[in-house]
Parts: C-alpha cells; sequence; structure tokens
C-alpha cells in the first residue's frame, strides 16, 4: 500500500478523533455553565456599546470556567477581550489587543499542545 495514503489516513483518523473529542469537551463545559453564552454576550457588550462580536468561547481559564468573547469596535483594528465568568455572570477581565497581539495568540494557538 502506498505510504502517502496510509499517512494520509492516519492524519484524518487524528483530526476525527481530536474533533469528537473537543466535541465531547464543549459538552462537559455547557453542562457546567450556569450563565447562557446570550446572557454573558450582552453583559459584555455592556463594557464594549458600541462593538459588535466577532467570536466567542466557552473556556476554562485559570480555573474559572468563562465566556470570552473577542468584541470589534467600528473604524478600530484592535479587539477588546471581554472574559465573563460562565457560572456567576461577573465580568473577569477586559483586555485590548492590538493586532500584534492578535497575531502572537493565534500563533501559539496553532502550536501543538504536549498532553503529557
Amino acid at each position: 500500500m502506498n505510504t502517502r495514503i496510509i499517512a494520509h489516513s492516519a492524519f484524518v483518523f487524528v483530526l476525527a478523533t481530536s474533533a469528537a473529542v473537543a466535541g465531547q469537551s464543549q459538552q462537559k463545559l455547557h453542562a457546567q455553565a450556569k450563565v447562557s453564552e446570550t446572557n454573558a454576550r450582552a453583559t459584555a457588550l455592556q463594557h464594549v456599546p458600541d462593538g459588535t462580536v466577532a467570536a466567542s468561547e466557552l473556556e476554562q481559564e485559570h480555573g474559572k470556567l468563562i465566556w470570552s468573547f473577542d468584541i470589534k469596535r467600528p473604524n478600530l483594528k484592535d479587539i477588546t477581550e471581554v472574559q465573563v465568568d460562565a457560572k456567576t455572570g461577573a465580568i473577569v477581565s477586559t483586555q485590548v489587543e492590538t493586532p500584534a497581539d492578535q497575531a502572537g495568540e493565534k500563533a501559539a494557538d496553532a502550536k501543538p499542545r504536549s498532553h503529557y
């Protein structure tokens, strides 16, 4: 059998497995959240009233379950990241990220993580 086909099949299997695990992880996180994404989004947008949500994510960070929102503002390249506690609805942090900050974060997210 062609080794490229085997390698491709193995790669597809790993991607499918990773997606399934990520989906299960997200389901577990959503089950723990007491604040809906809709309510957390409204709270985040109160802090950036002229903004629109570009991306949102439920994640475990620094021991807290949070909703993280990347909010764009008109005529600005910076993104305001607002984190809302998914159990209490309180604002955890608000941080302005420049395009350089965003590129660095994207590069860090792209790196494979060790599970050991």
